[in-house]
């Protein structure tokens, strides 16, 4: 079986025939903008242009030909368009995926900077750098790689593949486990059947087994039941669970157990691996929790052109893993014991135990349910809580609804834009600002594939087999409509996910976990308040998202993972406090 995932690359210096084009463009520095990014041109078909309307008839050859375009490269200022941004928006309207990227001549830079830099917050273009006045300008060509590696994950099938989902077209299980491999990081496909793929993988498999059928690297096939199967086969083994059984001091109980991957729990393991805890995260699903979702977060301290939520999650999860922390990705705990008198804490799932001296609670929040049963019964088939990113390019010339008002339902509209034919923000609230970054409602606006449905709701919604179709209501005039539509993506706010808690743990009553003064006084240990993110068990503390009066950022979300751990080792040692 011939498998073209993994063809040998083109000779050096000569992309492939069907390589991604970078249009570059600039009319005075044409040969230099060519010369520094000769490096790319073996996995590039690299076109410099001297003009907008040159760069514009390139990009629609490119097209003709069946190519995709990966990046325009623009001088700061162009011959024939007095506003570089005007030159962008056109070629937006031909590649709505391409990633955009100013490059300033040096005598230029600090002139075009004010005038420029507005447009990037509007996401006009990704990023503004200065033009390499040397060799070896490894901050520019970083910047560039990295608008790259963003374009290649989020826009194209991956060229070679980590695992191959065998399945029938809109398996709802299928989806979601191609959505988990996307956000650990793995690249994988879904195939049919039918395909030659989907044949050989089935010459493993008896006429009576069912899909999706997964197949990997160095693995059995295996037919997939659950989510929580396919984790537990890809990121568990015995010996990690060994490791866990002599953790700590030998008595098989660890220091810190950390429940949820999300910000919170990866910046909690972080600074406690880091501070010689032994510390375990459990997380039920892929690690990043809802902001693992996200496209593009923009507005995170150190990442100036935004960064994926798979890829923090990521980088946390190698940072965390680097300090010796072990992660159990497909446990759920249903249960959690509190120990009294000095005895661990014991957290339980369907076939696991694990006891620690002190547990965190970041098992954050999840999307409530819309609560129409013609929508829900769609769900996987059209219908998606989340942002789904992986099912972004299935997305292609269709009309998507987005449901929600915060900045996850903004930036998966802002990524969705790059696909979909139309994408409408249904929101219950009159506008975007109560609720979303001023950022992400200026890219919004800018956007002309996005419009902002205020005072809506969907009440309806059907197809034949999939979605097709949604009728939404204006809740202040009670009209109604109905719209032939390819998907929806419900971001419905949070509902905290701590019904495993016991009693001992007071929450709110929305069921967020209550902390430090927000406990009731009745708890209070000596008349005195538990610290800022202790509960009122001893030994347990909450962080993140599922804690009451948390701000629900990503930013709010790490600081408090790293602010929990010195008070995890003040209860650990509490003669050293």
């Amino acid at each position: 079986m011939t498998d073209t995932s993994t063809a040998a690359p083109a000779p050096s210096g000569t992309p492939a025939p069907d390589a991604p084009v970078i249009v570059l463009v600039s009319g005075e520095h044409a040969e230099t903008l060519r010369e520094e990014f000769w490096r790319y041109s073996r996995e590039y078909d690299l076109r410099a242009t001297t003009s907008c309307s040159e760069a514009e008839a390139a990009t629609a050859a490119a097209l003709a030909e069946g190519r995709r375009v990966a990046m325009f490269v623009s001088d700061s200022q162009l011959p024939d368009e007095e506003n570089v941004l005007a030159a962008f928006g056109r070629w937006r309207a031909l590649v709505p995926t391409a990633r955009r990227l100013i490059v300033s001549p040096y005598d230029r830079f600090l002139a075009d900077a004010p005038r420029l830099r507005a447009g990037m917050a509007k996401g006009k273009y990704d990023a503004y750098l200065l033009m390499p006045r040397g060799t070896r300008d490894e901050e520019f060509h970083h910047s560039v790689t990295e608008l790259l590696s963003d374009w290649g994950w989020t826009t194209t099938d991956p060229d070679v593949v980590v695992a191959k989902v065998v399945a029938p077209a809109g398996d709802p299980l299928a989806v979601e486990i191609r959505d988990f491999f996307d956000r650990m990081g793995l690249p994988s496909r879904v195939v049919l059947p039918d395909s030659e793929i989907g044949r050989h993988v089935g010459e493993h498999f008896g006429p009576d087994d069912g899909y999706p059928r997964i197949w990997a690297v160095n693995r059995d096939p295996v037919v997939a039941t659950s989510v929580r199967d396919v984790a537990r086969s890809f990121f568990e083994t015995s010996a990690e669970r060994d490791l866990d059984a002599a953790a700590g001091d030998g008595t098989g109980v660890v220091d810190l157990a950390v429940v949820g991957g999300g910000p919170a729990g990866l910046a909690t393991a972080v600074y406690g691996a880091s501070e010689g805890l032994s510390t375990v995260v459990l997380d039920s699903s892929a690690i990043g929790g809802q902001a693992g979702t996200s496209s593009m977060i923009r507005n995170y301290l150190g990442f100036p052109r935004g960064v994926s939520g798979m890829r923090l999650a990521q980088r946390a999860r190698n940072q965390a893993l680097r300090f010796g922390t072990r992660f159990h990705t497909g446990w759920e705990v249903e249960e959690l014991v509190a120990g009294t008198d000095g005895a661990p804490h014991l957290l339980r799932g369907s076939d696991f135990e694990l006891a620690a001296r002190s547990v965190v609670v970041a098992s954050g929040v999840r999307y409530r349910h819309l609560g129409v049963p013609s929508v829900e019964a769609l769900v996987g088939r059209g219908v998606n809580y989340g942002a789904a990113m992986s099912l972004s390019r299935e997305m292609e010339d269709q009309d998507v609804v987005v449901v929600g008002g915060g900045n996850s339902a903004g930036q998966a509209a802002v990524h969705l834009a790059r696909f979909a034919r139309s994408v409408t923000i249904a929101v219950r609230r009159p506008a975007l600002a109560e609720t979303m970054s001023a950022y992400l409602v200026g890219e919004i606006e800018f956007n002309p594939r996005i419009t902002v449905s205020p005072c809506t709701r969907v009440v309806d919604g059907g197809g034949d087999g999939r979605l097709e179709w949604l009728e939404l209501e204006d809740t202040t005039t009670g009209a109604r409509e109905r719209r032939s539509v390819g998907g929806l993506f419900l971001l419905l706010g949070a509902e905290p996910h701590c019904g495993w808690l016991p009693d001992v743990v007071a929450r709110d009553e929305r069921g967020f976990v209550l902390t430090g003064r927000d406990v009731p006084k009745g708890l209070w240990a000596d008349g005195l308040p538990p610290e800022n993110l202790a509960t009122s068990a001893p030994g347990i503390f909450a962080a993140g998202d599922v804690r009451a009066g948390s701000m629900k950022r990503v930013a709010a979300a790490t600081g408090e993972g790293a602010s929990v751990v010195p008070l995890v080792h003040a209860w650990l040692s509490p003669g050293e406090a």
